[in-house]
């Protein structure tokens, strides 16, 4: 302890912090002092009515009346008046739901952290819209201080993680923790007629959690359990957060009662009697009767152990509730945390060692110093948590953030993200991931196609101006702006664009469809410009070759000389969509048909191929053949073997219609 008049006290250096509890109000003065949190005076006075239920105001008045006395004995010791004040909301004012959302997704594409995302922010918002329907309170609202997946599913399958896969369908279960918007209010309505200002707002589970386990031991998977009069706060860090929140509906006051009913006292000396458990072997009491008796602790313990063992089993299954299974170590505060064997019995029932159960006292917290009389004991860990909390300015609890020029309050409970403000928001999750169009599946010629619908544009997502994703992390003052993601078009395709798909060509001027008897579910096609619809089955004949399509226009090919853009061929050239098709009477003169020149040309075969040469004034000789085909002379493979109508050939042989040409390597 540092001697009090070795130091000298300003007013404008003083953090006041208060605790106002179910059973009592707790003041605490300190101040920074090289390093360390000094505490220079503390206070503790009890409500004298029941103003508070479960860390909740409900008489603001009298709760008034009590921090006023707080208040002013602190003032009187110190000289000067106390004008901020640090506070916490109580945590057993936190609700928690179990809510799930699924969501369809393409099968074609990894499932990324912006779908999951979303998915968990669509579940969050499930739970806090059941808690307000359960709630039953009209307008009232809720912060989300923290939430944990309980199980993802994809396609019906449990797993651990969605990252990577594919999948049709997801599903995240999730446990949401809620802070109801009155709680705040009222404690700020109590200091407003205090006079006080108040300048640090926390979780009292985030105050103990602070001092109890820094963050350094947060990628641990640890549980503090809070134990009041009312009720028990739990925390639980995993992966250097702070994951879940919860409460269990009982704490001290069921061991005072079971106290109280199995020796006949009133609750006030029940009180006394329990508070003495930990303290002394040996106890004298008189019943509501005047029986007096003197009982050892195990012998009042024996007699009521089935509370505490009932007290334990509610608080690990929350734990397991939350947690999805046991936690590696408990650290227990509160003063009901001090009942006598309730550690060894949360040890059995989380299925841990004993040893990994323990009670945390003040004497735990790092860098504290005291000018007036030590606090000792796990009921004063969360008031100097609150102080010790205020302290660090880097360290918010509640931050002001502003979404498309909306400004929203959070909670900093954890590391917090884009999402997390959009959840505050109450924005539409379900906007925030792009769908692409429906596909299109039809059926030609027994064959299964798809029409891809139109591509979605996701949702754009601005940090400060820069772009950013739900998982950024996100600071006091940032300023985000949301665009909703824009669903893709549904697939729509008429009949005539599938069939100029099919195939279309240029024949004499005319645009021609490279299909014939066209039937669509078994009826001919009456307009072209039918919309296609998903499951239809079309059948048609396709023209692949010129022959096919002369027969369309009763056309004899004996009869005609036919040109695929520009070039002479035969009757089985097969088609390729935009092809240029013209005929022309045969004659020994032919007009290409760009108006302007006349040529001859001969039809010989080479290697069983038809070509088309053409004639000038001299008729073409066998060396000519090379221009037409493709055939390497610069390379020797063998001996070159080269015929004309079954005889050998030379290059100077002179050709005529129709003659039979081989030209090979012969090994």
């Amino acid at each position: 302890m540092i001697e009090k008049s070795n130091l000298k006290i300003l007013p404008n250096e003083v953090l006041f912090s208060l605790d106002i509890g179910t059973r009592n109000v707790v003041g605490i003065v300190g101040k920074k002092e090289k390093g360390k949190f000094l505490i220079l005076d503390k206070e503790l006075m009890e409500h004298p009515d029941r103003a508070m239920y479960d860390g909740q105001i409900h008489d603001i008045n009298k709760v008034t009346e009590v921090v006023i006395m707080v208040k002013q004995k602190l003032e009187q010791r110190l000289g000067f008046p106390l004008k901020q004040v640090a506070i916490a909301a109580a945590g057993r004012a936190l609700k928690t739901y179990r809510a799930e959302a699924s969501m369809e997704v393409d099968y074609s594409k990894e499932i990324d952290n912006n779908i999951i995302n979303s998915l968990e922010m669509s579940a969050i918002q499930m739970a806090q819209e059941k808690l307000e329907k359960d709630s039953m309170l009209g307008d009232q609202k809720y912060y989300c201080v923290g939430h944990t997946v309980v199980n993802y599913f994809l396609n019906g399958g449990i797993l651990t993680s969605l990252k990577g896969h594919r999948g049709n369908n997801i599903v995240a279960e999730v446990l949401a923790t809620f802070l109801p918007h009155v709680v705040v209010d009222s404690l700020y309505l109590v200091m407003n007629k205090v006079g006080l200002e108040v300048i640090n707002l926390t979780l009292e589970p985030i105050a103990a959690i602070h001092v109890t386990i820094p963050p350094k031991l947060r990628l641990l998977n640890l549980a503090l359990i809070d134990i009041g009069a009312g009720t028990s706060d739990i925390a639980i860090t995993r992966d250097g957060s702070i994951v879940a929140f919860s409460m269990a509906s009982v704490a001290g006051d069921e061991i005072t009662e079971a106290i109280s009913k199995e020796f006949l006292l009133d609750f006030v000396v029940a009180e006394k009697l329990k508070v003495q458990l930990n303290k002394k072997e040996e106890h004298t009491f008189s019943d509501i009767v005047g029986i007096s008796y003197t009982m050892s602790t195990d012998e009042i313990i024996g007699r009521i152990s089935s509370t505490i063992e009932m007290l334990a089993t509610e608080i690990a299954g929350k734990i397991i509730q939350n947690n999805g299974k046991s936690t590696s170590a408990v650290f227990c505060i509160g003063g009901g945390s001090q009942i006598p064997t309730l550690t060894k019995h949360l040890a059995e029932k989380l299925g841990i060692m004993n040893e990994r159960v323990v009670i945390r006292g003040t004497e735990i917290i790092e860098n504290v110093n005291y000018i007036c009389e030590r606090l000792e004991g796990p009921e004063y860990i969360t008031p100097i948590g609150i102080g010790i909390v205020s302290l660090k300015e880097q360290e918010q609890d509640f931050i002001e953030i502003f979404v498309n020029d909306n400004q929203i309050r959070l909670l900093n409970a954890k590391r917090l993200m884009i999402s997390d403000a959009l959840i505050r928001m109450g924005f539409n999750a379900r906007k925030l991931i792009a769908r692409n169009g429906a596909n299109l599946r039809i059926n030609i010629n027994g064959k299964e196609k798809i029409i891809s619908g139109g591509i979605g544009k996701p949702a754009q997502i601005a940090l400060n101006g820069t772009s950013a994703s739900l998982d950024t992390p996100i600071k006091n003052c940032d300023q985000i702006m949301v665009e909703s993601a824009l669903d893709g078009a549904n697939a729509r395709k008429t009949l005539k664009e599938l069939i100029y798909e099919i195939g279309a060509v240029s024949f004499n001027g005319l645009d021609i469809k490279l299909v014939n008897n066209m039937t669509v579910n078994g009826k001919k096609v009456i307009s072209d410009e039918y919309i296609l619809r998903d499951g239809d089955h079309i059948l048609f004949d396709e023209i692949v070759r010129i022959e096919e399509l002369l027969e369309n226009f009763n056309i004899d090919f004996q009869a005609v000389d036919v040109f695929v853009n520009g070039q002479r061929v035969h009757k089985d050239h097969p088609i390729k969509n935009m092809d240029n098709v013209t005929t022309a009477n045969k004659r020994s003169t032919t007009e290409v048909h760009n108006g302007i020149s006349k040529k001859k040309f001969l039809e010989v075969k080479v290697n069983n191929k038809g070509i088309f040469m053409e004639v000038d004034e001299k008729p073409p000789i066998f060396v000519d053949v090379f221009k037409y085909i493709d055939f390497d002379l610069t390379k020797s493979r063998g001996i070159l073997n080269l015929q004309l109508n079954g005889n050998r050939a030379n290059y100077t042989d002179i050709l005529v219609d129709g003659d039979i040409i081989t030209i090979e390597w012969i090994k």
